[in-house]
């Protein structure tokens, strides 16, 4: 069976949904799916106007499409596949509420994405979304598509030998004691403001470790700390290497507003790091506070959390290993099983 798994724009968007993307493939690689990445029948959609003139096609040949991204690319796959009776799965890692406060005008831009986000995945066989949650948030459009949740995962293996870069990186910006960071693009809906805040009543190092805008797309929170962090607060910028940032820091601090399900929580959680989270509803689904991680509520709790594990080394130990266990459930063995499953229920009918 060949199916395609298309993320459009793939060379110029970035955060969860690239990794998420890639992550499928990887998980894939280890059934007897077939992926194709490029719907064109030439490899992108100018080129092939020539093969379409030629008599050989516009798209390519596979059995299912899967579709990540809700560009207009996406829009030509679905109408395509829907012509020729292609089975269709539509991504929803797009949500009108994860994409306010993300960038520069996204938050009055955010209540116009609904009505298209309800056409476009109503046209779907089946909408894949990370978790119930955004099941819940997706039927509230409401979207006309059946909907399952299927979990991201985590690379366990694209974590291996992170310690090996915690002296180098901690050296490199200037980091010591109990490092908190976070991993990720840098922006309000992550927690932005609560992440500096807390650094200003903390004497923890802090550290960001993600790209940020700096142009006028900048959202106005991340113009403000990036420009003028707290003493104790460190914005990286890009790494080459997400491992750096898993052997340099300590307790995984992540007060997110919203979330569809938080991949780089779970990479964090297979490095046996301590989490602390924001309690909110699609964590609460995955994680267990005082298992695996410790959830807040409060600006109080956050920093009371700090403190307990900076203080309580066996805390972030039992916290660390109960988390790894949590990651372990969420392989790309059981990722891949579960898309070969349900391509071969759609193909099959």
């Amino acid at each position: 069976m060949r199916a395609l798994n298309y993320l459009e724009f793939e060379d110029r968007v970035r955060g969860g949904m690239v990794t998420a993307t890639r992550q499928q493939r990887t998980a894939l690689a280890t059934t007897d799916v077939e992926v194709v990445e490029s719907p064109w029948r030439a490899g992108n959609p100018v080129q092939s106007l020539g093969t379409a003139f030629a008599g050989e096609g516009y798209f390519a040949d596979y059995d299912v499409a899967h579709c990540n991204l809700v560009g207009p690319g996406s829009v030509a796959v679905a109408r395509h596949a829907k012509r020729n009776d292609i089975p269709l799965v539509l991504h929803a890692h797009v949500t009108k509420e994860d994409f306010a406060e993300s960038f520069r005008g996204s938050t009055t831009v955010a209540p116009l994405l609904e009505p298209y986000l309800r056409w476009f995945y109503s046209q779907a066989d089946l909408v894949l979304c990370p978790s119930e949650y955004t099941k819940g948030v997706l039927e509230s459009y409401p979207v006309e598509a059946p909907i399952r949740p299927m979990s991201n995962g985590v690379d366990v293996d694209s974590m291996a030998g992170y310690e090996q870069f915690r002296e180098e990186t901690r050296e490199r910006f200037d980091l010591d004691g109990m490092v908190v960071y976070a991993v990720g693009e840098v922006f309000e809906r992550k927690g932005l403001t609560t992440f500096c805040e807390l650094a200003q009543t903390t004497d923890f190092d802090f550290a960001w470790f993600g790209p940020y805008d700096e142009g006028p797309q900048a959202g106005k929170a991340t113009r403000k700390w990036v420009n003028d962090p707290p003493e104790n607060v460190t914005f990286t910028g890009f790494m080459e290497d997400k491992r750096s940032a898993f052997g340099a820091g300590d307790v995984y601090l992540f007060p997110a507003k919203v979330e569809n399900q938080g991949i780089a929580v779970l990479e964090a959680m297979a490095c046996g790091k301590p989490v602390v989270l924001r309690d909110i509803d699609v964590f609460r689904e995955f994680y267990t506070d005082g298992e695996d991680c410790l959830m807040c509520s409060t600006f109080a709790e956050f920093r009371e959390a700090l403190e307990r594990l900076a203080d309580d080394p066996e805390l972030r130990e039992r916290l660390g290993e109960n988390a790894r266990e949590t990651a372990e459930e969420h392989s790309l063995e059981r990722v891949g099983d579960a898309l070969e499953t349900t391509y071969r229920e759609l193909v099959e009918g």
